[in-house]
């Protein structure tokens, strides 16, 4: 069994997108499982949060979609307790294991973690805004900012406040980053592949832009050129690589950052992978244009890019999101290169808008009815024209009044029955939800805010959703995707 996640890096407070991170590396503390934090054990929960917490937690564990900023500040608090707990207990005494564990890592993951928590620290002390807005001697890394997070972190305790956030930063880093090797070591012990999703690019006022500014071309937008759905094309308003720039040092930024995803996960997905062939930058109110411009520097452009990327993650680690519109040879190279390309089956059409026979599918692919910009299948058959509806049917095997499990079975068995090397199935497919995870190309309370209707142990026990999921598991076992 394999389960996908989305990004999850470390979002700013205003942010629920994971593909607008503040960080290619650390991990948004958002998932640590505070009951399991060893500082916390002599400190009551109760204690901790106070009343107004005690409610507050109570109040988002009943609601039925995420409420990110309730939940940071939460988690925060018990976070920032735990902290001055390690300092007092642990990182003052030199005999400390826990203190040494620490400090090995906070060596280890130095290359990225020392400008993670001085920009953290400084965003903090600057009402959550990024770098650009701050005074020039911390915007521009002046020599006396940075050199807090030179010394050995034991040291970083007695540089200040801004010595001891800087600290709390790496802090709350080693204990999402250990709780994660931990959680990953349950999931390999039952037998279940973490496959992760790489963001292709991060924010501009990320801990990464400010750090290494000279890699990225912050005077443009990132978009997408004009397709059926956007005639002008699509402005994200992000950076774009800088790429004269990363290839003066052979690419080790990207380098670093597809081996430590592959340190986070088993596998994991390049998002947007056209955009490492070609970017779609616009300056201002100018019309967009392509960087590189022609088409053999594209090819070039993204062969070197994907093979650095697999060489520092591993050939097998690998898969990229071609969908879209994506030029031949994008695809081409991905062939030469053995990297998996998405096939979602809608989209999936012969000249007659028929949906093609995912057994003729390559190999080395992934199909899935649907991703997290999409509807979910259970959802999307009823947005169907009547005419798509009935050729899918017929397809499927099934009659259009059909109850909806076996018309969603009947879906999931055409899926499984890819000649594709993995299919992916959303969650909301398994339990039968037709809840969206995001909608592109709009702003709203509900993107990126779906979470479980129950808790997963509550899940487990419910005999409907045990016969649906053990029906879809024979449906799995008939297909020769699993034993």
């Amino acid at each position: 069994m394999l389960v996908q996640v989305l990004p999850a890096h470390e979002l700013s407070d205003g942010e629920t997108s994971p593909y607008g991170a503040l960080s290619a590396f650390a991990i948004d503390p958002i998932y640590v499982d505070v009951e399991a934090v060893t500082d916390l054990s002599s400190l009551p929960r109760a204690e901790v949060l106070g009343a107004d917490g005690e409610r507050e937690l109570a109040r988002v564990r009943a609601l039925p979609s995420v409420d990110y900023a309730a939940v940071r500040a939460l988690k925060r608090t018990v976070l920032r307790a735990a902290f001055r707990a390690f300092v007092e207990r642990e990182l003052s005494h030199a005999s400390s294991e826990r203190a040494e564990n620490f400090a090995a890592f906070a060596a280890r993951e130095s290359a990225w973690l020392q400008d993670h928590a001085l920009y953290m620290a400084l965003r903090y002390s600057h009402a959550g805004y990024g770098w650009s807005t701050w005074p020039e001697r911390e915007r521009d890394r002046a020599a006396e900012v940075v050199a807090v997070v030179r010394d050995d972190v034991r040291a970083m305790a007695s540089r200040g406040a801004l010595g001891l956030a800087v600290l709390e930063q790496m802090y709350v880093q080693w204990i999402v980053h250990e709780q994660w090797v931990e959680a990953r070591r349950q999931l390999a012990a039952l037998g279940v592949v973490l496959m992760g999703d790489m963001p292709f690019i991060v924010g501009g006022e990320s801990a990464d832009v400010w750090s290494h500014r000279d890699q990225f071309r912050t005077d443009v937008s990132l978009g997408a050129p004009p397709d059926d759905f956007s005639a002008d094309g699509q402005s994200w308003g992000l950076p774009a690589y800088d790429w004269n720039a990363m290839d003066r040092d052979g690419l080790a930024w990207l380098r670093m950052r597809a081996r430590h995803t592959a340190t986070l996960f088993d596998r994991f997905r390049i998002d947007h992978v056209v955009g490492f062939f070609r970017q779609w930058v616009r300056r201002g109110t100018e019309a967009g244009e392509f960087d590189p411009a022609h088409e053999g520097a594209q090819q070039v452009r993204g062969e070197k890019v994907l093979m650095a990327m697999m060489e520092a993650a591993g050939p097998q680690a690998v898969i990229a999101e071609d969908l879209g519109v994506i030029p031949p040879f994008v695809r081409e190279t991905m062939s030469r290169l053995g990297l998996p390309g998405y096939k979602v089956l809608p989209w999936e059409r012969d000249e007659h808008s028929n949906l093609r026979d995912p057994r003729g599918f390559p190999e080395c692919s992934v199909a899935t009815w649907s991703t997290h910009d999409t509807s979910p299948i259970t959802r999307w058959w009823h947005e169907f024209e009547p005419w798509e509806r009935e050729r899918v049917a017929s397809m499927a095997g099934f009659s259009l009044d059909a109850d909806a499990e076996t018309r969603e079975l009947a879906l999931l068995r055409v899926l499984f029955s890819a000649r594709s090397q993995l299919c992916l199935v959303l969650i909301q497919e398994l339990l039968g939800d037709r809840s969206r995870i995001n909608t592109p190309g709009t702003v709203n309370g509900d993107n990126w805010t779906w979470r479980l209707p129950r808790p997963i142990e509550d899940l487990a026990k419910d005999t409907g959703v045990q016969e649906r999921f053990a029906k879809i598991r024979q449906l799995a076992v008939d297909s020769g995707r699993t034993a």
